[in-house]
């Protein structure tokens, strides 16, 4: 890596020290490890992520470049989540799905970006990457871990969702509240409204739990083995569940 003026100006994706060549040693190569290097030398990745996007026409006011590339635009996204401020992240996005082509098959309840491959199967790989974009936000990427919650793997935890006929879009625990925060959404409409069961575990005493957040007020909880079992509707709406 080349430095100027505590800058890193350029980098080489591969040296040979036996015959001293310095192969594709440029600016652009700071661009290939920006998201892996994000949580180690947060400096280096954000050079990375100003080249990727004054590239593609990220910082401007016209249309962005090079994004029918599948690995480029899902490299710009995944660094825009991590680096870009709310306006420019809806900038690539909304850039990147002109040519991701975005798909939801509503029967399966799966949402996948085809990338105009024309091949039958979505690509693991690229929407892995291109989901991961999505669930970032500004630094989230390098507080995953810098600033990890060890006790997060003693909270309580939900087990047993039947997915995918079931899913859960959110399943939060609030510490301080002695709150548990989860959303069941359907697999598709011929499951909407049927009911569903799943545990919570990781739980000092499974007694005197309760969830609001359906019809009535606060429902009282059973247990089963040591775990709070959760009995609910599969509708999309928010739950509470509550430590005693």
């Amino acid at each position: 890596m080349t430095w100027q003026d505590g800058k890193p100006v350029a980098f080489d994706l591969y040296y040979d020290p036996v015959i001293d060549h310095h192969h594709l040693h440029s600016p652009m190569a700071l661009t290939l490890p920006a998201w892996y290097l994000a949580p180690q030398r947060r400096e280096v990745a954000e050079v990375g992520w100003e080249v990727a996007a004054g590239m593609h026409g990220a910082f401007g006011d016209g249309p962005l470049a090079g994004l029918d590339d599948p690995m480029q635009s899902v490299a710009l996204l995944q660094l825009a989540g991590e680096f870009a401020n709310a306006d420019t992240f809806e900038r690539v996005s909304n850039a990147v799905d002109e040519f991701a082509e975005p798909t939801w098959d509503r029967d399966r309840g799966e949402f996948s970006y085809g990338f105009a491959l024309g091949e039958p199967h979505p690509r693991g790989q690229l929407n892995a990457r291109a989901a991961a974009a999505r669930a970032c936000s500004p630094g989230a990427w390098s507080r995953v871990f810098n600033e990890t919650n060890a006790a997060r793997f003693d909270e309580p935890t939900v087990v047993g969702v039947d997915f995918p006929t079931v899913a859960l879009s959110r399943a939060h625990w609030d510490a301080e509240r002695g709150e548990l925060h989860v959303t069941a959404v359907p697999q598709n409409e011929s499951v909407r409204g049927t009911r569903t069961r799943f545990r919570v575990t990781n739980v000092r005493d499974a007694s005197g739990w309760t969830m609001t957040g359906g019809s009535g007020g606060a429902t009282p909880l059973s247990s089963e083995g040591g775990d709070v079992v959760i009995d609910t509707t599969v509708d999309g709406r928010p739950r509470v569940i509550r430590a005693p």
